[in-house]
């Protein structure tokens, strides 16, 4: 039988996702495979429901099956990843919210942590998952480098429980492995333990659970978004020419018909420089509102713009983010930014149940 099961699955992962280079089976769209009397039964998961290749992939899926191995009867349920239940850790999680960056050096982790912060201060259940696995530094930047959680039994369930900082639930791969040494993984085990720790954490009730991947596209984005039904996406970069070149890769990668995660915004961090000595002056280093133009000319929220003050990274290195004081400059701008993301969550959440009703 596994052979038998094997053998569909293979022929099945000649089917690739129209318009990208994945086949349904990498895209993990092909789920339960059982063969019963000759007759083959399998779930075809969408990311959305009104995706336009529901019939046309099903169609190819029977054919395929039938010209390849001589099934007859090929039974596929359709399933929208909306409409599956939620694993048991995530159950009261409102919004999960992917942090992602094309490339790496334009303060993702900085962003996505103090971003968690200024939430918290705002009064929101957060959450954090550091799913950087080939540099995990949000334990750094919450002072944090020495916690090792626990596990916790909930509901008959062994759960992994999550570091407590400023309001923040926090799990990194940092916890698990030593910080002293090089962390190496084959993608299928970065992707194992990513799922791990969003999985079998025990995050209890959450307004918002952000999510710090590593940067650019790889199967670690892949795994995530197969694993929950993300609320939607905010992009990273530095108004640098390079920079947003690699952001819109990113986020014509949760734009693509495979994923359909929507994109909240964009985030500009280093958008200019200011001096301590001259906090009302501005130095554009790398370039002047890049993102910004980024934003307009794909119809995106341009969510909030950071600046360089050096007391960002002083912060991070001390383990207290800067968005804990909201009367700096730079806790200014991550509270707007927090803001704005709520903003942004509410109006998609909206236009998508709106969506569905007319449907």
């Amino acid at each position: 039988m596994q052979e038998t099961v094997k053998e569909i699955r293979d022929v099945l992962a000649t089917i690739s996702y129209p318009g990208t280079s994945k086949n349904i089976v990498s895209l993990d769209m092909v789920q339960g495979i059982r063969v019963e009397d000759g007759r083959v039964m399998f779930r075809l998961v969408f990311q959305r429901a009104n995706d336009p290749f529901v019939k046309s992939l099903v169609a190819k899926c029977q054919s395929v099956l039938n010209e390849k191995l001589g099934y007859a009867d090929v039974q596929v349920e359709i399933v929208f990843m909306q409409d599956m239940e939620r694993p048991f850790s995530l159950e009261k999680v409102r919004h999960i919210i992917a942090i992602s960056s094309g490339k790496g050096g334009v303060g993702k982790s900085t962003v996505a942590s103090n971003l968690a912060v200024a939430l918290a201060r705002l009064g929101y259940k957060v959450g954090l998952v550091d799913a950087d696995i080939f540099g995990p530094s949000i334990p750094k930047m919450f002072g944090a480098e020495d916690a090792r959680p626990c596990m916790v039994e909930v509901g008959g369930r062994e759960l992994i429980e999550p570091i407590t900082r400023y309001g923040v639930k926090i799990l990194s791969i940092g916890f698990f492995v030593d910080p002293g040494s090089a962390t190496v993984w084959r993608g299928p085990m970065a992707s194992n333990a990513l799922k791990q720790m969003v999985e079998e954490g025990f995050w209890d009730e959450l307004d918002f659970m952000l999510i710090d991947l590593p940067p650019g596209t790889s199967d670690i984005h892949l795994t995530l978004v197969q694993t929950v039904a993300l609320s939607g996406a905010v992009v990273v970069s530095t108004p640098q020419a390079v920079a947003l070149a690699d952001a819109v890769k990113g986020i014509n990668m949760f734009e693509s018909p495979g994923i359909s995660v929507p994109v909240l915004g964009l985030v500009e961090n280093m958008s200019w420089f200011t001096p301590a000595e001259l906090p009302d002056n501005k130095y554009y280093i790398f370039g002047r509102e890049g993102a910004k133009r980024l934003a307009e000319e794909r119809g995106l929220r341009l969510l909030g713009q950071i600046p360089i003050v050096q007391s960002i990274m002083e912060a991070g290195d001390a383990g207290t983010p800067v968005a804990l004081d909201e009367n700096t400059i730079t806790g200014g701008a991550f509270r707007d930014l927090a803001q704005s993301l709520v903003k942004a969550v509410d109006e998609t959440a909206e236009t998508a149940h709106r969506v569905r009703v007319t449907r």
